[in-house]
């Protein structure tokens, strides 16, 4: 690779191709993530990659697993690749004006996140995980949403635009290697066969969410279907 495709901090350069484009949230994490070496912004099989070390491809997606399914279902079939997703851990909304030079409040949200809201993205594409060229990590975060109360935004945000998205820290992060390792989200003291209920008793999480992780598991070959109890599946890993 070029020399201008290494970076110069610390020994990283990148060569600007979409930098000018990203959030502060996607950059933030590449910089994070970064080690002397990698290089930025590099043209593989069609696709643009976000940080290149070695023989691994590394992407960054900040939400929206949807919009990359494609490009890593193409790159995992000649590619070792890993991805990076931040979970938000902890929330400040900061306002701007509409200009969005000057900050009129920065308050902090009541909303907390976990690793459990890893789920909520990865039910686009558990199957992934059966691939062993692919892997993924979430660094735990705490963030700064920048909105404007411009009247463009959604009905939930109360008609405020999300301008940005800040990097605050990233507290720590998990990595998983294969479909086992999400194993971890079943508690020991799950009674097999278990359904959704029973998962949700026993982690005190949502119904929704269990859902969302049985299904991953079962996409992932993790857990399997055995039976019924009424209308509710049965499983077993």
């Amino acid at each position: 690779m070029a020399d201008s495709q290494v970076a110069d901090k610390e020994g990283i350069r990148g060569n600007g191709i979409g930098i000018r484009n990203e959030r502060s949230l996607h950059a933030a994490l590449k910089q994070w993530y970064a080690q002397p070496g990698d290089c930025f912004e590099v043209p593989v099989s069609g696709f643009v990659i976000d940080l290149v070390r070695g023989e691994q491809l590394v992407e960054i997606q900040t939400r929206n697993f949807t919009a990359i399914r494609p490009k890593l279902q193409t790159l995992v079939q000649e590619h070792r690749v890993h991805m990076l997703h931040p979970i938000t851990l902890e929330k400040w909304i900061v306002q701007v004006d509409k200009s969005g030079g000057s900050i009129l409040s920065r308050r902090k949200s009541t909303t907390k996140g976990a690793l459990t809201d890893l789920f909520e993205e990865l039910v686009r594409l558990p199957e992934l995980m059966t691939n062993a060229n692919f892997s993924i990590e979430f660094p735990l975060i705490q963030e700064e949403e920048v909105r404007c109360k411009d009247g463009k935004g959604s009905k939930r945000r109360k008609r405020e635009s999300l301008k940005d998205r800040r990097l605050v820290s990233v507290v720590s992060s998990r990595v998983f290697s294969k479909s086992t390792d999400f194993l971890e989200f079943l508690p020991p003291t799950l009674t097999q066969p278990f359904s959704n209920k029973c998962l949700a008793k026993a982690t005190g999480l949502p119904t929704h969410r269990c859902r969302q992780i049985t299904y991953c598991l079962r996409k992932m070959d993790a857990i399997v279907v055995v039976g019924k109890r009424g209308n509710e599946l049965l499983y077993e890993w």
